[in-house]
């Protein structure tokens, strides 16, 4: 006998809210983060979690009990608090003899385990030992990612696009100047070494009309080791980064935009006589009683014309 596929039907508004909110949508908002602790995590893994914790505020829940799992061996936990919580990324932080200072990145798709990378924290200095001004929480950071390791390594390519989804908030249409406060440097060297910095924006007068820039750490300050990784397949990549139809622009013909953002159209227009084209009625243009004569004339002669043309010929 078969399993009966049940299908979970809401009793109350309140649950048929819950469940259209865990729907897949065609435009999504900010990615949900839970920040989690895994089996004996050190000192240094929890104030880790909790500084990035910090900078993914407020799109982000940081729960503190322990946990006695291994996210490598038993995701069932992730899973089921991704699940609950709606979160599509987590952050896990343990530590062990063979593994010390342990912080375990990752994303979930169909609230199922896509990717998950494991790093190290060798060395660490928080965001509370910077004395010094913080940016407002919930501030978009520019992300930028130095070095060709990002492009060469498989793996820090898809690390790559793992930090790029912790970090990013809304889309922005335009970038106002001022607006650019943050900044947040992740910097791959050929060992597998990664240097997690952040900066705050400072803009100087410069004499000129762009001002001088300045940047000025305020942490956390992190030196990862790229350790274990747990990657999606090639097809099930494609299948989480899909862009659905609602959201693809639709081609029109004939039309395009310059290097400077003016939109071009083509045309495309029968033989036209101008004399016989209609313009607009009014009184300015229109034809006096001796005009109206001239052009009776003009028709006859023209006609005349034609006729003795014709009997020539013949």
């Amino acid at each position: 006998m078969g399993v009966i596929q049940r299908i979970k039907k809401p009793t109350t508004r309140k649950g048929k809210k819950v469940l259209l909110s865990r729907e897949p949508k065609a435009i999504e908002g900010p990615k949900q983060c839970i920040f989690l602790q895994a089996r004996n995590p050190s000192e240094r893994a929890r104030k880790v979690l909790k500084d990035i914790y910090n900078l993914k505020k407020p799109d982000a829940a940081y729960l503190s009990r322990k946990n006695d799992f291994v996210p490598f061996e038993d995701t069932t936990v992730i899973e089921k608090l991704c699940y609950k919580k709606e979160a599509a990324l987590f952050g896990v932080s343990s530590h062990s003899k063979k593994r010390p200072h342990n912080i375990v990145l990752g994303r979930t798709f169909n609230y199922n385990i896509l990717d998950m990378i494991e790093l190290g924290a060798d060395n660490f200095k928080a965001m509370s030992e910077f004395h010094n001004i913080k940016v407002l929480a919930g501030t978009k950071p520019c992300l930028l990612f130095n070095g060709p390791a990002w492009v060469l390594n498989q793996e820090l390519k898809r690390l790559k696009n793992v930090f790029t989804d912790f970090f990013y908030r809304e889309k922005v249409e335009t970038i106002r100047l001022q607006g650019l406060e943050h900044v947040l440097s992740f910097t791959a060297t050929d060992d597998g070494t990664i240097y997690f910095r952040s900066y705050r924006i400072l803009l100087k007068k410069s004499g000129q009309r762009t001002p001088r820039v300045e940047l000025e750490e305020i942490g956390p300050s992190i030196d990862f080791k790229l350790r274990r990784t747990k990657l999606a397949s090639d097809d099930l990549c494609i299948e989480a980064c899909r862009i659905p139809k609602e959201v693809k622009p639709v081609a029109k013909k004939n039309k395009s935009t310059d290097a400077f953002g003016t939109k071009m159209g083509r045309i495309h227009m029968g033989k036209q006589d101008i004399n016989r084209l209609q313009t607009r009625k009014m009184k300015g243009l229109k034809k006096s009683a001796e005009e109206k004569k001239q052009m009776h004339k003009k028709k006859k002669l023209a006609k005349k014309a034609a006729k003795q043309a014709n009997a020539t010929s013949a």
